[in-house]
């Protein structure tokens, strides 16, 4: 029971962090159509929620336990190791999803010929 509460605080966590890491794009607005600007922004988000945070932080936990397992069998507390592998798999994970989404909706925008500051 431990262990699934550690890893479901751990999915608590990376959850804020991700929201919280998910800045908006700065968009220069000089020039541009708000209705046209607004329907953009609007496709672009769609496409970057199309890259799936659930499942990369669920490989990147079990890919953790296990690497954490076997570091902690070395040490006799095979599940400390493997809780402990599960959250640091899991929130690289999720870091690198979040950091792939922003990189989807920024080159939408500039795709679409906006001035993307950020």
């Amino acid at each position: 029971m431990n262990r699934a509460k550690t890893l479901f605080t751990a999915s608590l966590m990376l959850t804020i962090i991700a929201c919280a890491a998910h800045p908006d794009p700065i968009v220069d607005m000089k020039g541009v159509n708000p209705e046209l600007f607004s329907q953009d922004w609007e496709d672009c988000e769609g496409y970057s929620e199309q890259i799936a945070m659930g499942k990369g932080v669920a490989k990147g936990a079990g890919a953790g336990a296990v690497v954490g397992a076997v570091g902690g069998a070395i040490h006799d507390d095979v599940g400390r190791g493997a809780a402990s592998g599960a959250l640091i798999g899991a929130t690289r994970s999720g870091l690198t999803a979040d950091r792939d989404k922003q990189q989807v909706f920024k080159r939408c925008l500039r795709g679409r010929g906006y001035r993307v500051l950020n």
